[in-house]
Parts: C-alpha cells; structure tokens; sequence
C-alpha cells in the first residue's frame, strides 16, 4: 500500500465536517495555520506524524482511529 496525500485530506476533511467544524476551528484547535490545513485537505501538502496527532486531538479521536480511516479510505473502504 502506497501513501495517498488524497485520501488523508479527503478523511481529515470528511470527519472534520461530519463533526461541524470549520477549518478555522479544527487548525485553532489543533494548533497549525488554516492554511496548511486547507492544502492537508486538498492532497498538496503531506503532513508529518505530529501534525496527524493535532488534527486527531482536535477531531477527538485516538491518533491511531485516525490512522485507521485514512487506511480505510486508501483501500476504498468505507471510513469511520
């Protein structure tokens, strides 16, 4: 399995909506420019490892659970 920019941006973005945030909100909480959140979202910008544990945090999730959708969502299975 390869690494997909596109299908971490399309989990981050999917569960931030499914949670009501805005992308002011979700970088506010996680601590990085909204911005690098909106190129995180749209598969131009790979983020490191601490920057997933910030957006996993903000989105109250385990880094891991997030892991785990992005995975799912590379393999084409259906996301938390």
């Amino acid at each position: 399995m390869q690494f997909d920019n596109r299908a971490v941006g399309d989990t981050v973005k999917s569960l931030r909506k499914k949670r009501g945030l805005s992308q002011e909100v979700l970088s506010g909480l996680a601590g990085i420019a909204r911005t690098h959140l909106t190129m995180i979202e749209r598969g131009t910008k790979q983020p490191n490892f601490e920057t997933l544990w910030r957006i996993a945090l903000a989105l109250d999730m385990r880094p891991s659970e997030l892991v785990t959708a992005i995975e799912k969502n590379t393999t084409g299975e259906k996301p938390l």
